[in-house]
């Protein structure tokens, strides 16, 4: 068959990994990336992984230098497998591989092809999402699927909840694809690009909550960006407030307007742009600790 050269990250990264480690699996080389100063990590080291096990670890940014084609070349390896790498790999790297350069991605492809698609299954409201192994092509998530596996998005889950799931759905997938990949019998079943769209990744201030949205879309963007992401956020406090749970209330006021705010006997509302409200759970004032409702209420009350 060749080795494997991986190419990994996340949790979706280190799960894979391991399960091809722990197979015997010829794994020759680990790519992966160097933990970004700043950002919450919430999965285990693929590097740590693959050096307990004795295989060759580089910590890269991309493998865009010609230098990093010719290690791989002399790996001669039979796949190149992308476990949620966060850079695109050059199309000269695809071809070196024998068998096929596959990528895992986090979504029901086509679905949610791009950046960050947990977060944007949620944000667009999508009862399910799922995990897609395929083939690459120098296009992003485009090439031919190989197996995928489907998870359920619940109304109130939030992403790390889903991206969980996730991992788990890709861990079904390659397990399940791998015997038919080494025989060279794992189907290729061309995606309808007309049928999905793509996305672009996120940044910090996409979190700011825009009041004259209905009230579901505010609530699916705080539980899509609620930690370990950056979160939704709102100045209509005056203020800063980071706004980390929410929930659909069904208390009906009068004249309401986007942004209003009112205090009901337990917690604060603010109204939405369909005259909805959201009802605020947890959060965090500029300078303050975390706050559950009852305590953000009193915040609230006490700033008159």
């Amino acid at each position: 068959m060749g080795g494997i050269v991986v190419c990994a990250y996340g949790d979706v990264g280190y799960r894979c990994t391991k399960w091809l480690l722990d197979e015997g699996e010829p794994v020759k080389l680990v790519y992966t990336h160097p933990d970004a100063p700043g950002e919450e990590r919430w999965w285990e080291s693929v590097a740590d992984l693959a050096r307990s096990r004795g295989v060759p670890v580089k910590l890269v940014d991309s493998l865009d230098a010609p230098s990093e084609e010719a290690v791989i070349r002399a790996a001669e390896p039979g796949f190149l497998l992308s476990l949620y790498f966060r850079k695109m790999i050059p199309a000269r790297v695809l071809a070196s591989p024998a068998k096929g350069a596959l990528n895992m991605h986090g979504s029901l492809l086509p679905a949610f092809r791009g950046r960050s698609p947990v977060n944007w299954a949620i944000l667009k409201g999508a009862p399910a999402t799922g995990a897609s192994l395929h083939y690459m092509t120098e296009k992003p998530d485009a090439g031919a699927l190989v197996d995928q596996e489907q998870v359920p998005i619940g109304p109130d889950d939030e992403a790390l909840t889903v991206a969980r799931r996730v991992t788990e759905a890709a861990v079904t997938v390659l397990s399940r694809c791998w015997p038919a990949l080494k025989q060279g019998r794992a189907p290729r079943i061309p995606l309808d690009l007309s049928k999905g769209s793509y996305f672009g990744g996120r940044k910090p201030e996409d979190g700011q909550i825009d009041w004259f949205r209905p009230a579901h879309e505010v609530h699916d963007l705080v539980r899509a960006v609620t930690r370990p992401w950056p979160g939704a956020f709102t100045d209509v406090f005056g203020p800063r407030v980071m706004i980390w749970k929410t929930r659909l209330s069904g208390y009906g006021g009068h004249d309401t307007f986007p942004g209003k705010i009112e205090l009901t006997e337990r917690s604060v509302i603010v109204y939405c742009g369909d005259d909805r409200p959201v009802e605020i759970l947890l959060a965090r004032p500029e300078g303050q600790p975390d706050m559950n409702e009852t305590a953000f209420r009193a915040w609230v009350l006490a700033r008159g």
